[in-house]
This record gives C-alpha cells, structure tokens and sequence, in this order.
C-alpha cells in the first residue's frame, strides 16, 4: 500500500477507531492530512470526557488547528471511518477542509448523504467529498484491524 494514499489514510483512521473501540467509545476514527502527511489523528472520546464535542473528527481538527497555528485547514483532507454528524460537517466547513473521505454512511446522523446534505449547502466554503472508502472494513467495527 502507497503511505500517501487515500486507503493508507483511512486505514490509519481505522487504527484509531479501535482505541475508541478498546475504550468502550464508539468506534469512529479520523486522522487530517496535510501535504501528503498525518498532521493529527483522533478517536471518539464523547464517554470518556463527557463532552458533546468529543467527536473523532472534531478532535483532529482541533489538534491540526493548534499543529498548524491556524483554524484555517484550506489545503488538509480528513479521513474518518463514519460519516460526520452535522456538528462536525459543520466544523469542517468552519476549518475551511479541503476534501473530505469518509468510510461508512451513518444512517442515523450522517449529515453529509444520508440524512442530509449539509455540505451541498452554498456556504462560503465548499468542501469536495466523498463516501464509501474502505467502507466494508469501516461499516464492520469492532473487528482486528492491525
């Protein structure tokens, strides 16, 4: 596998869906890319720390945001296993994320295809997306990853 692909990046995502997984957390896992590179990875700490915005993807981009000195993301991608909820599409609109790819679709919540289509909305930023990644291994959680 190419280390700067786009499987190699959701596996990585993978990884840290089974630290939430091993935590008793729901098992979803994101890492932000940069210039070919993992600036930040992430998994859902939401019962651990008792926090709303505990999300994996919302932790990443808040730890690429402090990496890099800025909240603007314009050039990073974000992999993660399950399909955002809106608070975190939202967050990725905010970060100004380049390109978003996600492995399951989350029928629950998903708020980028699923349930709705928030980041087809004309906000000032558009974000390139696409679902189905690694999909299997992303909708089969908790399972051996490594």
């Amino acid at each position: 596998m190419i280390k700067n692909s786009r499987e190699y990046f959701m596996n990585e995502a993978l990884k840290e869906a089974k630290k939430a997984n091993d935590k008793d957390e729901v098992p979803v896992g994101a890492v932000v890319v940069l210039d070919g590179k993992i600036i930040a990875r992430a998994h859902n700490l939401r019962e651990s720390r008792q926090s709303i915005h505990a999300h994996a993807e919302f932790l990443a981009i808040e730890k690429a945001a402090k990496k890099i000195g800025s909240w603007r993301l314009e050039n990073a991608d974000v992999y993660v296993t399950l399909e955002p909820c809106p608070m975190c599409a939202g967050a990725m609109i905010q970060a100004r994320i380049k390109n978003l790819y996600y492995g399951a679709k989350d029928p629950k919540t998903g708020a980028v295809e699923s349930v709705i289509k928030l980041l087809d909305n004309p906000f000032n930023h558009k974000i390139y997306y696409e679902g189905g990644l690694l999909m299997d291994k992303c909708s089969n959680i908790p399972f051996d990853i490594l």
